[in-house]
């Protein structure tokens, strides 16, 4: 059984108290590695250990004299942790150096998160997949019916997308899941790297390559694209389910509880509310993409222009993947099929969707394609412009054993278990 997060539990990483608990939890582990290293008394060590702590009230009336939230921090801690062992927090570092490396642990964790809502999704539609992989229904291309598939084709791809979808994020936490103690503008001019090294081994963080005073923001903006390009996948599962529902179509719909209300006007309405918002809420995604691409271009080895634009889009992205997912997660599992009007849809205008299959037929019997492809069109267009039936008009070129073969739907489905053995 797959363990279901809730919200609050993503919303509650960013909150402030709470990126003052990565600040404190990043100043206590250079404190511990500075005790590994032999630079300071286990006394000290443990002293600072029992009493650092923070009070958020007590930082904002500091921060309004100090106009600094790092320093007001600080502050705030040592007048916990008491004069004499004051000197030792924050020794050798840079605000950045608490604020990268805190902000990597917040990414961290959010993205725990939103891992595992994405297996609860990749479960439920392997899951759905399996269990439609004979529902047959219309392939559409350009919107317009094209070909015989299954519905679980259908969400097999979707399957497959997430599946990429999960590999892009992983990758890109890759680079973003890094910390760095270097110092002002990253020379380590004050601290020494093996500090660094060993604070991010404490952290579950890898070291930074190279820092100048933060660590560059292509990592960041790589990381923000993959929740974005999580949102486009998402809205592609969502525009399908709308149309699919349209009454035009009618093959599919979002589940409709008991006592649910459409339309403040219409009684008879059913509308594909929860795909329309998430339809909506990745177009947010996307637009956060761009800021984050912005804030690679910063002024020599650092300002602050990025910071202000990262407190909204990485709480604001990372809560809108994890609410997206579960809301596309039920979607999914109350969606309602409707196979009957699959089979209807498919049977539009005497079966025309089966014209390749036709024109095939006719080149083995001896025709060039250009003629097959002539009579076929012909005949298939005539059904649909005028309310037709294009089998009946094909058998004025085929036998009634070749109308059988040809409108055949096992004959496009023959190899779906082959496609389906790549997922199991």
């Amino acid at each position: 059984m797959i363990k279901r997060y809730s919200r609050e539990e993503i919303s509650k990483i960013w909150e402030l108290d709470s990126k003052f608990s990565y600040y404190l939890k990043v100043e206590l582990a250079v404190i511990e590695a500075y005790y590994k290293c032999g630079e300071i008394e286990k006394e000290a060590y443990e002293h600072i250990l029992k009493t650092a702590n923070f009070n958020v009230d007590r930082i904002d009336e500091i921060e309004k004299t100090v106009n600094h939230d790092v320093i007001a921090f600080l502050t705030c801690v040592n007048e916990y942790v008491g004069e004499k062992y004051s000197n030792l927090i924050h020794k050798g570092l840079t605000s950045s150096d608490v604020i990268d490396t805190a902000f990597a642990l917040q990414i961290k964790d959010a993205s725990d998160i939103i891992l595992k809502d994405l297996d609860i999704i990749l479960n439920t539609l392997k899951t759905l997949a399996f269990k439609y992989k004979d529902i047959v229904c219309i392939g559409r291309s350009h919107g317009i019916g094209a070909e015989v598939i299954t519905f679980g084709f259908k969400l097999l791809n979707w399957y497959d997308m997430f599946e990429r979808a999960k590999k892009r994020i992983e990758s890109a936490l890759s680079d973003i899941l890094r910390g760095q103690i270097s110092g002002p503008v990253g020379t380590y001019s004050n601290i020494d790297p093996k500090i660094e090294k060993l604070t991010c081994e404490i952290l579950g963080l890898k070291p930074a390559k190279i820092s100048t005073q933060i660590i560059a923001r292509d990592a960041h903006a790589s990381y923000i694209s993959a929740i974005a390009i999580l949102g486009s996948v998402i809205e592609n599962a969502a525009v399908e389910i709308r149309h699919l529902q349209r009454w035009e179509v009618a093959e599919v719909e979002e589940g409709f509880k008991k006592g649910q209300k459409g339309s403040s006007a219409m009684p008879h309405k059913k509308n594909p509310i929860a795909s329309e918002n998430l339809s909506g809420l990745s177009r947010v995604l996307r637009a956060n993409s761009i800021a984050a691409m912005e804030n690679i271009t910063l002024w020599h080895e650092r300002d602050i222009s990025h910071s202000s634009v990262e407190r909204i889009i990485f709480p604001d992205s990372t809560i809108l993947a994890d609410y997206m997912l579960h809301r596309l997660n039920n979607v999914l599992e109350n969606l309602v099929l409707k196979p009957g009007n699959m089979l209807q849809n498919i049977g539009k205008y005497g079966d025309i969707i089966f014209s390749q299959s036709c024109l095939l037929k006719l080149t083995e019997k001896g025709m060039t394609r250009e003629a097959a492809y002539e009579i076929t069109q012909k005949e298939a267009l005539d059904a649909f412009n005028n309310n037709g039936n294009f089998k009946e008009n094909m058998k004025k070129h085929l036998n009634d054993e070749e109308i059988k073969e040809c409108f055949n739907h096992e004959k496009y489905l023959r190899n779906i278990d082959k496609i389906f053995e790549r997922f199991k």
